[in-house]
């Protein structure tokens, strides 16, 4: 009997993060900062909000900083202790709530997106589950996932999260075609990125996905697709076969943190709304523009 819970979240974080060489050679591309957090912590901020209990980092060499960064730190916290910077303390200690285990697998070769959500099939066992990727950084008012789980919570079935792209950049996306089904957007076909000539549609799957555990042996099945990898998105096409897989359009806005530009973008907004450096750096700004 699968429950309608979702209780665990996949963060395929094993990615070589080449287009942000030099900052990557020794830091995964997931610890870049969002003015004072790491990526990778908003998008496990984000599971968590969504009910999830259960973190799985399926992680690469030189991973070891996410590890640490959602461990417990005695020596930063004794020492901030000792100075009684209790603010900093309580923000280093609550960087996840109690009650939320996390766990690191390995993928030892980079094999793609499919093969590192197959990484997690022990961890996972027979539930269903979601896969976040971390560069993909969603600012929802209820949270991208919470929106998903709550569709899944309602049918049962897998959900994929889409964003309308332009049609120049479906090249850089899986792309769906969808037909209307019970007040949702079935999946009917779903092609990894396609010229924008071939593109079904201009709707693109972004990077959180409520999938059920039946992808895990149709992904085992599959050889390797495009780029010699075990494409997510030719696991998602088979399940198709199967069972019903919805698209949502989550309410939000999405940056797309794998790029400079995005990643840029995404610290330029949180700039403007943190609490602490919103006013000064909304006038950093002007004066730029005033100066340009």
């Amino acid at each position: 009997m699968h429950t309608r819970t979702i209780r665990k979240a996949v963060f395929p974080v094993a990615g070589m993060g080449t287009r942000f060489l030099p900052a990557t050679k020794a830091s995964p591309k997931e610890m870049l900062p969002i003015v004072d957090k790491p990526l990778i912590q908003y998008a496990v901020e984000e599971a968590v909000a969504a009910g999830c209990h259960e973190i799985i980092f399926v992680t690469g060499r030189s991973k070891r900083s996410i590890e640490d960064h959602f461990d417990k730190a005695y020596e930063l916290e004794t020492e901030l202790a000792l100075r009684e910077k209790h603010t900093l303390l309580e923000t280093v200690q609550n960087i996840l709530p109690a009650g939320i285990t996390c766990l690191y697998i390995r993928q030892a070769e980079a094999l793609g997106l499919g093969h590192a959500v197959l990484c997690a099939q022990a961890a996972v066992n027979n539930e269903p589950f979601a896969v976040v990727l971390a560069d993909d950084l969603i600012d929802a008012p209820q949270g991208a996932l919470k929106q998903m789980v709550d569709v899944y919570r309602a049918t049962g079935a897998s959900v994929l999260g889409v964003e309308t792209v332009e049609p120049s950049q479906t090249a850089s996306y899986g792309i769906v075609e969808v037909a209307d089904w019970q007040q949702c957007q079935r999946v009917r076909s779903i092609v990894e990125k396609p010229k924008p000539e071939d593109a079904p549609s201009d709707l693109a799957v972004v990077g959180r996905y409520v999938l059920t555990p039946r992808i895990f042996e149709l992904l085992a099945g599959l050889g390797r697709g495009a780029g010699n990898e075990i494409q997510l998105t030719d696991g998602i096409a088979k399940l198709l076969e199967y069972e019903p897989v919805l698209a949502h359009a989550f309410t939000g806005t999405r940056y797309d943190c794998g790029s400079k530009i995005g990643y840029l973008e995404a610290t330029l907004a949180y700039g403007l709304k943190h609490p602490e450096t919103g006013a000064a750096f909304r006038e950093l700004l002007r004066r730029y523009a005033a100066e340009q």
